[in-house]
């Protein structure tokens, strides 16, 4: 065994179902890196906006276009990896991240930091775009649990994220706490490039694979997308603008910068619990019907009660985005057996579902800059996702098989 061999473990060719402690390391690895980007920014938004210059319309492109990179370059992710192979779509994807991170350190005004956030989410959206189908074909037999460990690590760092920003603003400023996680990125991007196992090339003669745009045409596929992006919706709106709101409710900076790490805890122990607790049957829309509840029990605290109890709004709607997320892809995914078909699935509803959760930050910021309230923009979501909750009866899995017939 080469040296190389001998330091990572998963350097050869997996089979399907094959377990790598190695593999599922990485995986774990790569979603911690994928929200502090994003997270870091609300809890100081308002002396970013105050230093270089931002409306709230503004402001909200530091959210929103990262979400609409993650929904656009979710449709060619896969075509990326499939010409230059998935080992090395992801290390470009993590030094694209990188780089977006880093920029924010020199930064002057708010377009050169409107174009970091673009950087940093090209390389994320190519990433989750790759995940679920990497999942899917190394871990066949454990979908559920891992693609419950790979959330909750996603949502997990974005509560360091949020945790850290104003503990780094206090000793060296906004810029450090927002160019900090350059740092992981390029740590992670060394092991993927030294330990990431390779993949099996697509055999000739073998079945065409399916392609993303095989699925515009696909009503069940539509359907998922919308159920995705619109109940996440909640997601973006919070990481953007709940410190905000809180800050307006005469909280402090760092109170409220800890009640988005505190949602993102929340969420990440629900990415894990809840598709452990939903393994044992293929009907997963009881816990989704759960996780669509808690969330709209957050909200409208949010909405009628802020500073009743804060935290308790916060922990429900983090621990209903949190199981929702992990259980919305795995039922995705529960939708093709073939990991290739599956995986070009979830990219297809991750691409346009976060398209549409992108609009929430922009709505609310348009909004408030139209002189309305944060408080409207809560009952909004509320309203998205009684709706939700009645889409979740389609997904009855003796529907799986006959909604991609058209396939």
């Amino acid at each position: 065994m080469t040296d190389r061999g001998s330091a990572c473990i998963a350097t050869h060719v997996p089979r399907a179902g094959e377990v790598s402690l190695v593999a599922l390391v990485l995986l774990v690895l790569l979603g911690l890196n994928l929200r502090p980007f994003l997270t870091s920014v609300g809890p100081v938004l308002d002396l970013v906006r105050a230093d270089i210059g931002l409306d709230f319309r503004a402001a909200a492109m530091l959210t929103t276009l990262p979400f609409v990179l993650m929904g656009l370059i979710a449709f060619i992710g896969i075509s990326v990896a499939r010409r230059f192979g998935e080992k090395r779509a992801l290390a470009g994807a993590l030094l694209l991240l990188m780089l977006g991170c880093a920029s924010r350190a020199v930064v002057k005004d708010g377009s050169q930091l409107i174009i970091g956030a673009g950087i940093a989410g090209t390389g994320v959206a190519v990433i989750q775009a790759l995940i679920p189908g990497v999942a899917k074909r190394w871990f066949p037999e454990r979908i559920a649990m891992v693609m419950g460990l790979y959330s909750a690590a996603l949502v997990g760092g974005g509560a360091l994220g949020s945790l850290a920003s104003t503990w780094l603003h206090a000793y060296g400023g906004w810029r450090l706490g927002l160019s900090v996680w350059a740092l992981p990125a390029l740590a992670v991007l060394l092991l993927w490039l030294v330990c990431a196992p390779r993949t099996a090339p697509i055999a000739a003669g073998g079945p065409a694979p399916v392609l993303t745009a095989s699925f515009f045409k696909n009503r069940r596929a539509w359907q998922l997308a919308a159920y995705f992006g619109l109940t996440n919706s909640g997601y973006s709106s919070l990481v953007a603008w709940l410190p905000s709101f809180y800050q307006q409710q005469n909280m402090s900076l760092q109170a409220s910068g800890n009640l988005l790490a505190w949602l993102a805890m929340f969420q990440a122990t629900a990415a894990f619990a809840m598709p452990m607790l939903a393994r044992r049957s293929i009907d997963r829309r009881a816990a989704l019907w759960l996780t669509i509840a808690l969330q709209a029990a957050g909200f409208a605290g949010f909405a009628l009660a802020p500073n009743a109890a804060p935290w308790l709004w916060v922990a429900l709607a983090g621990f209903g985005l949190g199981g929702f997320f992990s259980l919305s892809l795995i039922v995705s995914l529960d939708h093709l057996p073939g990991a290739q078909a599956a995986g070009t699935l979830a990219a297809f509803v991750q691409g346009i579902g976060f398209v549409l959760a992108s609009t929430a930050p922009w709505l609310i910021g348009w909004l408030r800059d139209s002189g309305g309230s944060f408080t409207t923009g809560w009952w909004l979501h509320i309203g998205v996702l009684a709706a939700m909750a009645v889409l979740t009866f389609t997904f009855s899995p003796a529907s799986y098989r006959r909604s991609m017939q058209t396939l």
